[in-house]
C-alpha cells in the first residue's frame, strides 16, 4: 500500500487528491512544519536523504518529486486513468505541462517566495521576477482560454500537478489578472476527490478560504 509522508501545507496535499481522484487505498503519515522555521522536520530525513515532502513509500519503492509521483502512480495503479494515451500527441503535451508545474513554472514563484524575506524584499529583482510571473502565468492563463482542463480538455495527472501553481499564484503575485487561471483554481478545488483530499490532509494554508 501507498505511504504518503505528508508534511502540512506543502505540495504533498495534491498527491492526496491524486489518490483521491483514482479512489485507492492509501495511508497518510503526517510531519509537521517547525513553527519558528517554517522548515520541514528532520524525521522526514529518515525517509529520503533530502527531507523533503511530497515523498511516497509503496513497498519497497520510494519516490520523491510530485512529478515523478504523480507518474509512478498513475503508471502503476492508474490503469489508463488521469493521462492520455502513451505515444500519442495528447500524451506529449500531458508531460510537458507535468513536468513544466515543478519547472518554469515554479522558478518565479519560489524566487518572488525567498526575495520577500529579504530586508528590502529582494528591492532589485522584483521587476524581472514581475515580468517572469507575467509570462509564467499569462501562457497557463492563455493555455485555459475556453476549456477546463489543459490536455484534451479532460482532467489528467497535469492539472493536479498544476494545482499548486494557480493555487500560490495569487498570493504571491496578486497584481496579476488571470482570470482563466482563477476559474481552474475554483474548479479543481471544487471537485469532491480534492475535497476529501482537504479532509484527510488536515489544514492546508493554500485550499479555498484557507482551509
Amino acid at each position: 500500500m501507498i505511504t504518503v509522508h505528508h508534511l502540512n501545507n506543502s505540495r504533498s496535499q495534491r498527491i492526496l487528491w491524486l489518490l483521491e481522484e483514482l479512489d485507492l487505498d492509501y495511508e497518510i503519515k503526517f510531519y509537521h512544519r517547525n513553527e519558528e522555521t517554517n522548515l520541514a522536520p528532520p524525521e522526514l530525513e529518515a525517509i529520503h536523504p533530502l527531507g523533503k515532502s511530497p515523498v511516497v513509500t509503496d513497498g519497497e519503492n520510494t519516490v520523491i518529486e510530485s512529478g515523478a509521483i504523480i507518474d509512478y502512480v498513475l503508471r502503476r495503479y492508474g490503469n489508463g486513468r488521469l493521462m492520455p494515451t502513451p505515444n500519442t500527441p495528447a500524451h506529449e503535451q500531458y508531460l510537458q505541462w507535468l513536468h513544466y508545474g515543478e519547472g518554469s513554472a515554479m522558478l518565479p514563484l519560489m524566487l518572488r517566495m525567498y526575495t520577500g524575506r529579504l530586508p528590502d524584499g529582494g528591492e532589485a529583482l522584483q521587476p524581472r521576477i514581475n515580468d517572469e510571473l507575467d509570462r509564467h502565468l499569462g501562457y497557463v492563463n492563455a493555455a485555459l482560454e475556453g476549456v477546463d482542463w489543459l490536455v484534451e480538455n479532460v482532467l489528467s495527472g497535469a492539472d493536479i500537478q498544476l494545482s499548486f501553481v494557480a493555487e500560490i499564484a495569487p498570493l504571491l503575485h496578486p497584481a496579476g489578472d488571470f482570470i482563466n487561471l482563477d476559474g481552474f483554481r475554483i474548479r479543481l478545488q471544487e471537485r469532491p476527490a480534492y475535497q476529501r483530499a482537504l479532509e484527510k490532509g488536515g489544514v492546508y494554508a493554500f485550499g479555498p478560504a484557507g482551509d
